[in-house]
């Protein structure tokens, strides 16, 4: 699998622009061209996966000094279910294996939730893959999520409210 880092540069793909606004709840997403100008200020790594010619996904991690923060990851919906997500996973716990890595999900144990099933799927396949639950939860928008660690250490809501700090710093500096 060939992958390409999307920069401030690059960002006008249509392809990966389209997987990030579809994949996505919009209450989930900064606005792409917003989060395209992040790019050339904060330590992410954006990165489109392909096929040999074919678009596969992206994920994008925030590179922190103290841990990784693995914040979007998505393949294109006509690929799921091929093995893509596990050769993307495998990759990124490779690459950033010195530093925990850490994700939040749809959390599985909201009973109100209309993907109950998708939840589930999405958080057996990460503790497949050595992830772990921390105490630390989240709720925004109605919508519970799960933090999950992979590596040494914990997580805890001060790590949490750091990465919301740096996002705020960046996103929206003090003029």
């Amino acid at each position: 699998m060939r992958t390409e880092k999307i920069t401030d540069a690059n960002a006008d793909n249509r392809l990966v622009r389209r997987l990030y606004e579809t994949a996505f709840p919009v209450e989930e997403q900064i606005p792409y061209d917003e989060l395209t100008r992040l790019l050339a200020t904060m330590p992410l790594d954006f990165t489109a996966y392909y096929d040999g010619p074919e678009f596969v996904g992206i994920t994008m991690v925030l590179n922190r000094t103290d841990f990784n923060w693995w914040w979007y990851f998505a393949v294109s919906e006509h690929l799921r279910g091929r093995g893509y997500g596990q050769r993307i996973l495998t990759s990124l716990t490779t690459q950033y294996s010195s530093r925990p890595l850490v994700l939040d999900i749809e959390s599985p144990n909201q009973t109100d939730a209309p993907n109950p099933e998708q939840r589930l799927r999405r958080h057996q396949f990460y503790a497949r893959n050595g992830f772990r639950d921390t105490p630390t939860l989240k709720s925004y928008d109605g919508i519970d999520y799960t933090i999950m660690l992979r590596g040494d250490g914990d997580f805890t809501q001060r790590d949490y409210d750091a990465i919301i700090s740096d996002l705020f710093r960046f996103w929206h500096p003090a003029k």
